[in-house]
């Protein structure tokens, strides 16, 4: 089942006003599920270049809880499908990007080392593969330690 864009967006609206119904539900996790190929084909190319990363699909409670408190559109997410790589130094992150674009191709990077939100700073490439969009998240160590503590703290 393919949604279109507006179909999409509709989805979303009704989700982020608590109106979805059980059909909404299931579209939304047929959809989420939609983007397991293309992060496959990410995590491949990643373990290619001799990386680990972690991955996940962000669950349906954690997408209406993103409609709910932004504006963004379901059809414009960029991180429903991702994967974090936690390596030693800034410059291994600029290899990494390097290396993605070489094997993968066209990509927006988000660089949170120049403009951090709230002290977080990582590098954040978002691929766009078969029509689905990874977002890859590129750490060092201090940076993943400073988020996990941030994340901790705002838990409390």
């Amino acid at each position: 089942m393919d949604l279109s864009v507006s179909q999409l967006n509709r989805l979303g609206e009704r989700l982020r006003k608590g109106a979805a119904q059980p059909d909404d539900v299931r579209a939304l996790d047929v959809y989420r599920r939609s983007f397991d190929p293309a992060l496959a084909i990410v995590l491949g190319e990643l373990r290619e270049i001799g990386l680990e990363p972690s991955s996940r699909i962000k669950t349906t409670q954690s997408i209406v809880e993103k409609l709910e408190r932004s504006s963004s559109r379901l059809s414009k997410m960029q991180d429903i499908a991702g994967c974090r790589v936690v390596v030693a130094t800034i410059r291994e992150q600029d290899r990494i990007l390097l290396e993605a674009r070489e094997r993968i191709g066209q990509l927006l990077v988000v660089d949170r080392r120049e403009n951090p939100s709230h002290g977080y700073r990582a590098l954040h490439a978002i691929l766009q593969i078969e029509k689905r969009a990874v977002e890859v998240q590129v750490r060092t160590e201090a940076q993943h330690l400073w988020a996990l503590l941030s994340d901790r703290a705002a838990d409390r």
